[in-house]
């Protein structure tokens, strides 16, 4: 009975011990204890059991030997373990700090890089050198973009513009007062007549206002009943833009539109449209005052009529944007330093292009000249590289 008590209690105690080493400990002593206390009691009794009883206590001496050395294993083993994992946590905090001072590493080298990026996208120009250079700074506001379609046509003159002078009778010119490349106005005198009939003399006088492009009259010639004078009004002329089906649609009298001349540009507006009668398009006929201009009636020109409005937040003019390291953007004005900033670009007509991000209202930037910004960036780049 004690025996199977004894074995019990060293079971319960190998568990404990995995725990606690102590209980292990007092566990032995305790079983030291009985042990001698049992000895003692069987040699008082001296029974003939007593050979077997010893051969019992020695197997179970046996048994407590094995267990305490399996006690220490198990322990040894944890501590091992427990080694193991301090190991492992070591060198999980030595992979935290390098993967620390990498990330560290990484963020100093992108803001240095950062840093180096902006200081290499300024420029610093005195206000007398921009003037002198033409800078010119303006204001970003929002504005009204146009929408465009482009159609071509030529110069020409009404049919009120242009005059031809017979005689009313035929005779002798016996006088001619003008010559080709005159200026006249309405009512001057051209040249007299002596009339075959009557044999009397009666003058041909100019019907409007404008300069003599033909002339086939002298003295001493009979007037037949040919042209003797042609007078042309070049003060005004009209544009006649060629309107395709595909473009009809979208084209009313009344629209803005810009004519394009070489270097000039005159502003008008479709004054009706009319069709043409062998010709598989309609002519937008646009109106020009021609007194300043001095445009030729046969000149070839562009239109670009306005068929489209709307109004955006935010834009800057097109000849202000330029491009650097592969971005779009405009040269920002902070006193006497240009700093480049990236813009997101949205819709765009002629003159501007709106702003989507990277520029706020009312800041000022370079819009005329601003290529100048750039080469002096792009210098700088270049002596620093060297």
């Amino acid at each position: 009975m004690k025996t199977s008590q004894l074995s019990l209690y060293l079971a319960i105690v190998l568990t404990l011990g995995t725990a606690n080493p102590a209980i292990v400990m007092a566990a032995d002593d305790d079983h030291r204890h009985d042990h001698d206390h049992e000895h003692a009691a069987h040699a008082t009794e001296g029974t003939p059991h007593d050979e077997s009883e010893a051969h019992t206590t020695e197997h179970e001496s046996h048994d407590e030997h094995e267990a305490h050395t399996a006690e220490h294993e198990l322990h040894d083993e944890h501590e091992a373990h427990a080694a193991e994992h301090e190991s492992h946590d070591e060198r999980e905090a030595h992979t935290d700090d390098h993967d620390d001072e990498h990330s560290h590493e990484q963020e100093d080298s992108h803001n240095d890089s950062y840093a180096q990026e902006e200081e290499e996208n300024i420029s610093r120009i005195s206000h007398d050198m921009a003037n002198q250079v033409g800078i010119e700074v303006t204001r970003a506001s929002s504005q009204a973009l146009h929408q465009i379609t482009t159609s071509y046509g030529t110069l020409s003159i009404g049919p009120e513009q242009l005059s031809h002078i017979r005689a009313r009778f035929p005779g002798l010119i016996t006088q001619v007062k003008v010559s080709v490349g005159d200026t006249v106005k309405a009512g001057d005198l051209l040249a007299e007549v002596e009339s075959d009939e009557s044999l009397k003399k009666y003058s041909l006088r100019a019907p409007i206002s404008g300069t003599i492009v033909q002339r086939h009259a002298n003295i001493g010639e009979v007037t037949q009943d040919q042209i003797l004078f042609s007078i042309a009004n070049f003060d005004t002329l009209w544009a006649e833009l060629r309107i395709y089906p595909a473009q009809r649609g979208n084209i009313s009298a009344g629209q803005a539109v810009d004519i394009i001349s070489g270097k000039q540009r005159i502003a008008g507006k479709v004054s009706h449209i009319i069709p043409s009668l062998d010709k598989p398009y309609q002519l937008a006929r646009v109106e020009l005052d021609n007194r300043q201009l001095r445009l030729s009636p046969g000149l070839l020109v562009e239109g670009r009529i306005v068929i489209a409005e709307f109004q955006v937040p935010l834009a800057v003019e097109k000849a202000g944007v330029q491009q650097l390291g592969g971005r779009s953007g405009v040269f920002i004005q902070e006193e006497e330093t240009y700093r480049f900033a990236p813009l997101t670009l949205g819709r765009a007509d002629e003159h501007y292009v709106e702003v989507l991000g990277g520029l706020e209202i009312n800041q000022r930037y370079v819009s005329q000249n601003s290529y100048l910004v750039k080469a002096d960036i792009e210098k700088s780049e270049a002596e620093h590289a060297h």
